[in-house]
């Protein structure tokens, strides 16, 4: 019998012949912890009696959810991260570097084939270079970074074939919405998706990391996509580890097939409070909105930002909001400086925060008043989300958010987009 990508990356990692439902103890390629985590990790890594890192270049740090810091107890954990990550000699990115999941492909520490963790749930979003990625908790952080290996329930698959390419105006943001409104948010809990056809053989790979991030968002364990030229290209200039593309076979057994025709697709809006909450943009056009924010690991990168300043050259935003921006990374933000992007979206009015996860997560930058409507490019719409119970976060593309900003109410970029 065949196997599917997470089979086949399982069964390399482990040593065994393993397939869906098989438990196994798999060799991991990368670790990776951020601000909101890696602390509690620290303090597990030492009740475990931990002394050495399992390999200290195959051990991330990222400090990016409150950064730069907001308060007194936050300094005192990311000190702690600093100083931890000296002790232990393992790579750390600190204020200003950016997202963790735009750091680790971004620098090249994972490749085609890998096995990898983070103590993050949104981890899964490397699978879009054909990586299994997923999301742990602190405990089991400590635990990889110390043995360089954990144990896993090898799981099941849905495929999702995408058929035909995407309409001028509709991005891959609105495909992955409409998948997880038809999916639900528990759809697909403890399984993998993966992601194939035409219509993501097109798209080039930061749209394909929009996707494969927001896997999570239905309970998946990993978003997985296969390797290719784009891939290939990619890659090329950013790692010196060398690739192991692995593919599904033919006759791969999948839980489920769904098939989606990306031609009939129309730009989707995430409704509160619930990621799965999606309608048609049509559903709520024209509702205002009191803040737009453009940023993320899900749509924070250089396309994002790009298809933004093409819809704002020469405009400005409406004057009954605020229009944040946080590039996903330093790099980013130094391209899109380079090609006057960034100077295009000040100049039209938004505010361009520090490289990081910025208001996504509520800490500190872009906390809305009670009562207030956010579009964001975000992950998530929960209730508190950014960091208020009482506003209400509406999901969306980067294009669908420029639209928005610039009429103060929920736009369809395909009325602005030339």
């Amino acid at each position: 019998m065949g196997k599917t990508i997470s089979e086949k990356i399982f069964s390399q990692h482990s040593g065994e012949d393993v397939y869906a439902g098989d438990l196994v103890i798999a060799r991991l390629d990368f670790v990776m912890g951020q601000d909101g985590t890696a602390p509690l990790a620290i303090h597990s890594f030492n009740e475990m009696g931990g002394k050495t890192l399992f390999d200290p270049s195959k051990v991330a740090f990222v400090i990016d959810h409150s950064a730069p810091s907001p308060l007194e107890g936050v300094s005192a954990l990311h000190k702690l991260m600093r100083e931890f990550s000296h002790d232990k000699k393992l790579l750390l990115y600190d204020i200003g570097d950016g997202v963790c999941h735009q750091l680790v492909p971004e620098q090249g520490h994972v490749v085609p084939g890998d096995l990898v963790v983070g103590a993050d749930s949104h981890t899964c979003t490397y699978g879009a270079i054909n990586v299994f990625s997923t999301g742990v908790g602190s405990t089991d952080l400590a635990a990889a970074m110390i043995s360089g290996k954990l144990w896993f329930k090898v799981p099941e698959t849905i495929q999702f074939r995408c058929e035909g390419i995407l309409q001028p105006g509709v991005f891959s943001k609105d495909l992955i919405l409409r998948i997880i409104g038809d999916i639900s948010a528990d759809g697909a809990t403890y399984m993998a998706a993966e992601f194939t056809g035409e219509g993501i053989a097109q798209m080039e790979i930061e749209e394909r990391f929009t996707i494969a991030n927001m896997a999570i968002e239905m309970g998946a364990k990993a978003g997985l996509m296969e390797y290719d030229e784009k891939v290939e290209a990619w890659l090329s200039g950013r790692t010196q580890k060398t690739p192991r593309p692995v593919a599904p076979d033919p006759d791969a057994r999948y839980h489920e097939v769904k098939i989606y025709d990306l031609r009939q697709l129309e730009p989707q809006v995430a409704c509160p409070h619930t990621v799965d909450n999606v309608s048609p943009l049509q559903e709520v056009e024209n509702l205002p909105i009191q803040q737009a924010f453009l940023g993320t690991c899900t749509n924070g990168r250089l396309l994002d930002l790009e298809v933004a300043a093409r819809i704002l050259s020469g405009k400005k935003i409406s004057r009954d909001l605020r229009f944040i921006v946080a590039p996903a990374s330093r790099a980013v933000y130094l391209e899109a400086m380079n090609r006057g992007i960034i100077q295009t979206l000040v100049e039209a009015g938004a505010a361009v925060v520090t490289p990081g996860c910025g208001p996504c997560v509520g800490t500190h930058n872009g906390v809305p008043s009670d009562g207030e409507v956010v579009l964001s490019t975000a992950n998530r719409n929960f209730k508190g989300r950014m960091g208020n119970s009482k506003a209400f976060i509406y999901l969306a593309s980067p294009a669908t958010v420029a639209a928005s900003a610039l009429t103060g109410k929920i736009t369809d970029p395909r009325s602005v987009l030339a």
